[in-house]
């Protein structure tokens, strides 16, 4: 049985880590390519992590190359190329360098691995999808941008540090730009089906809330060097998990609206079914004054920054 093949574009923290990770769960074979400069050094890290597979019994082949060929023929295509945050930056500052490096990724896909399902974390997140989208020509089921998956994680997590409770049985929902506009929805979020608003005070949830606009923006400040890497790299595996296996999953992610939500021709996050299809389709459901209000000031600050692309 032929077995799949996930490339991993950008082999830095991001790209370790998520390496790692889709090597210990055996989801398929990884190729960890990134800059000629930077051969041996990916080259080096598929090295490390496959001399650790043995003391977990996993059989994962690992390359690190230099090279765009060694993408060709990837069911998946994983792209975290691109300079992080520093301090005192915000997403939209990265626009013209990451610009120019997701337009090279995106002819490499277009060129090597045309069928790949591709996963996109390069800041400004919801305007590279679109960027890559522009330059790829990939069909919108196969292309979306990881942020949701991360913004609702964190959205998760802060709720359970605040109530004290797992994880495991906490639900909710964030849709919008991956930015300060970012739209938690509240109306979304219960505990074991229990709605977090008959659990927390209201100033307890608008803490949560504002601190999940602001988790980017907290990590660049506390990392000093760089933005986050072990919760993008467990996001991005969560959407790669769910399309090798074909799960069905409901995951925020930057997929291309044409009329949901009231949106047409952008991409930005929205509650996806994440499958052996790739993006299957979006959740549409009718939102609140507030929330509808919300949405549009977040979709106003996409456009904004999109138009400046000139795409």
């Amino acid at each position: 049985m032929k077995r799949n093949k996930i490339a991993v574009v950008g082999g830095g923290q991001i790209g370790g880590i998520l390496a790692l990770l889709l090597a210990e769960h055996e989801l398929g074979d990884v190729a960890i390519v990134d800059i000629p400069d930077k051969t041996d050094f990916v080259a080096g890290k598929a090295l490390d992590i496959a001399e650790g597979l043995p003391h977990g019994g996993q059989d994962t082949n690992l390359v690190g190359s230099g090279d765009f060929a060694a993408i060709a023929d990837s069911d998946v295509v994983v792209v975290t190329a691109g300079i992080p945050r520093k301090p005192g930056m915000s997403r939209d500052d990265l626009l013209n360098v990451n610009l120019k490096i997701t337009r090279g990724v995106a002819e490499a896909v277009k060129a090597h691995a045309p069928r790949a399902f591709v996963i996109l974390t390069t800041n400004p997140l919801d305007v590279m999808v679109y960027a890559f989208h522009k330059f790829s020509d990939l069909p919108k089921q196969r292309l979306a941008g990881m942020a949701g998956a991360l913004d609702s994680g964190r959205f998760r997590a802060f709720i359970a540090m605040e109530t004290g409770l797992s994880t495991k049985d906490i639900s909710a929902m964030v849709l919008g730009g991956h930015g300060p506009t970012m739209v938690p929805l509240v109306r979304t979020a219960t505990v074991a089906g229990v709605p977090v608003t008959d659990l927390l005070s209201a100033e307890q949830i608008e803490s949560i809330v504002q601190r999940t606009r602001d988790a980017g923006t907290e990590m660049v400040n506390l990392y000093g060097t760089g933005s986050a890497y072990f919760s993008t790299a467990r996001s991005c595996f969560e959407m790669v998990e769910a399309y090798l296996k074909d799960k069905k999953r409901v995951i925020s992610a930057a997929a291309l609206c044409e009329g949901e939500f009231g949106i047409d021709g952008l991409f930005i996050g929205v509650p996806t079914v994440i499958g052996g299809g790739g993006v299957e389709r979006i959740i549409d459901f009718p939102l609140t004054v507030d929330e509808r209000a919300m949405l549009e000031s977040t979709v106003a600050s996409v456009e904004r920054v999109v138009a400046e692309t000139g795409l």
